[in-house]
């Protein structure tokens, strides 16, 4: 491109943002016009079982093995399985609204995709690059943990023994983690071969891992002693406060099932096994999440509970079985790869659609016509995952995983109200943004007056009235503009799921760090200034270019 060219694009920038941030595509034109720019398309050849086990493969492994044992020391003790029950209902209410999307616009770009038929081109692209930067956090801190896990098989307790720690780096960076990076490496060629035979490996590894979870289940519960849930401070020993703060950070664990709906493409009956897929596998995750996190707290007492492999630990200092804490090494193990295969098999089709869209390098967007998977894509994100988990600290990642989640799945609950009570061209969308509006200013006076010290009891009880009343007013006046929801399934009760998800992602999200913040609002910037920069710029001269060939083609048909 020539200078004069470049210029010419600074100088039109906001012209071309008025013209693209907003725009908006329907979900025939997902479905066709913009699924073609991959060429080949992805083989549908997965079930609803597969779906389930995908949906249940990518979740178990990464919560319990990386954040309980250090949620329940230090945020929320023994009741570190309400902090469970209330992230599982939150997600819940999150994956109805995957769910019903997923049916209305089966294509594998997930949030993205259902962001930005709704709220149009930057809201996706906002939406899209937040949940991607979850999947490489999160997958490199699973992988890294793999590492842990692997080791204390083998008898090794020493949390760096398998890492090669290099002076002159900082520390939190200087502990390079070969085995994850090996691992992530064989996971890509897999997702690279085939999305079908990298399902029948996620389900043979989830089939041995739900055996192996009943089995930590029964020992834990059998060898420990209900006293340790009291003990040394009581059942809450940071109060509801601690619950609620752990909920937020644990609902990392629930990110697979969002992988789930990438998989719309590559599915059957997608009006059948995604609803089932989705929605089903997080009620099972949510039982076993808190199961474990039972058995881990009747064993020791959680000021006892270990920050590296609790579990392992538990069983070999604790309950003496030094030859379970091997089996319970080798069992995270397996479920850290099943988690992560799903995971990245997720994340590979985010950015494909991305790609799709124009908003980054349309190469990442191509399917292997053999393959039938995105292989660029793949390679392009196993690259980023591996470099990450050589070098970060899961305390560093952890910092940066759930805000951008929550957020996303926040936007998708507005975007499911919009969508269903919005129909373009008939009914005016003010009420809906209104009641939006509303409904996420009075979830965030509640929230706020929550975090005070000695709570403010009469106006978080206004601010809750308020969200209910809101919602009781919207839900009976807007019944009569709604668009109507897809014939194959949708939420029920609506808005009250989607309002309920609304209500509790802005709750959670308002639970977390300072430094969360101030690192989302980096890596915020960091998209603001690619899309200003790259992507509103590309999809401009692509919506030019198209004009150009239609009408070309047009001036060929007259003649």
């Amino acid at each position: 491109m020539a200078l004069r060219d470049v210029l010419l694009s600074i100088a039109q920038t906001p012209h071309r943002l008025r013209r693209r941030a907003l725009v908006t595509w329907t979900p025939a034109q997902e479905l066709n016009e913009v699924r073609d720019r991959s060429g080949a398309r992805m083989k549908r050849r997965l079930e609803w079982y597969d779906l389930v086990g995908l949906g249940v493969g990518g979740m178990l492994g990464a919560g319990v093995f990386v954040t309980t044992g250090r949620v329940a020391r230090d945020t929320a003790g023994p009741a570190v399985f309400a902090s469970y029950v209330i992230a599982g209902v939150s997600a819940l209410l999150s994956s109805f609204c995957y769910a019903e999307f997923s049916v209305r616009v089966p294509v594998a770009g997930g949030a993205f995709s259902y962001l930005r038929v709704t709220f149009g081109e930057f809201v996706g692209f906002f939406g899209g690059a937040n949940i991607l930067m979850e999947y490489v956090m999160s997958n490199a801190a699973v992988a890294r943990s793999f590492t842990d896990y692997l080791a204390s098989t083998f008898g090794v307790t020493e949390p760096n023994a398998w890492r090669i720690v290099v002076a002159g780096i900082a520390e939190g960076y200087n502990a390079l983690d070969v085995p994850a990076v090996a691992l992530i490496v064989i996971i890509t060629v897999c997702l690279c071969y085939s999305t079908k035979e990298s399902s029948m490996l996620n389900m043979v590894l989830t089939v041995f891992h739900l055996l192996f979870f009943a089995f930590i289940i029964v020992a834990g519960l059998w060898n420990g002693s209900a006293r340790n849930l009291v003990r040394p401070h009581g059942l809450a020993p940071y109060g509801v406060r601690g619950i609620l703060d752990g909920a937020a950070i644990v609902y990392f664990s629930y990110i697979g099932y969002d992988s789930a709906s990438t998989m719309a493409e590559e599915i059957r009956d997608p009006a059948r096994a995604l609803p089932v897929g989705i929605a089903g596998s997080v009620l099972v995750v949510s039982a076993l999440y808190c199961l474990m996190s039972v058995a881990l707290c009747v064993m020791l007492p959680y000021t006892e509970i270990t920050e590296t492999a609790p579990f392992s630990s538990a069983f070999r200092e604790k309950v003496g079985w030094r030859w379970a804490s091997s089996v319970v090494g080798a069992g995270a193990s397996l479920g850290i790869v099943a988690s992560l295969l799903v995971a990245m098999l997720g994340q590979a089709r985010y950015l494909c659609v991305i790609a799709r869209a124009r908003l980054v390098p349309s190469w990442l967007a191509k399917v292997h016509p053999s393959t039938g998977t995105p292989m660029n894509a793949t390679i392009f994100l196993g690259f980023c995952t591996a470099s990450l988990a050589l070098f970060t600290e899961l305390q560093i990642v952890f910092e940066m995983i759930s805000i951008g989640t929550l957020l996303v799945f926040y936007l998708v609950a507005n975007a499911l109200i919009y969508h269903r009570y919005v129909k373009v061209g008939v009914n005016r969308p003010l009420h809906v943004l209104l009641f939006l509006l509303l409904l996420t200013l009075s979830s965030l006076g509640f929230s706020l007056l929550w975090k005070i010290d000695g709570w403010c009891i009469w106006g978080m009880a206004l601010f809750g009235a308020i969200s209910i009343a809101i919602t009781t007013i919207f839900h009976c006046t807007a019944r009569q503009d709604i668009a109507g929801p897809p014939s194959e399934w949708s939420v029920p009760l609506m808005p009250w799921p989607a309002a309920a998800s609304v209500f509790l992602n802005v709750f959670l999200i308002t639970t977390l760090k300072m430094r969360s913040y101030q690192r989302f609002g980096i890596w915020s910037l960091v998209i603001i200034v690619f899309y200003v920069c790259y992507g509103v710029h590309s999809t401009y001269s692509a919506e030019e270019n198209d004009v150009n060939a239609m009408i070309h083609h047009s001036n060929l048909d007259i003649s």
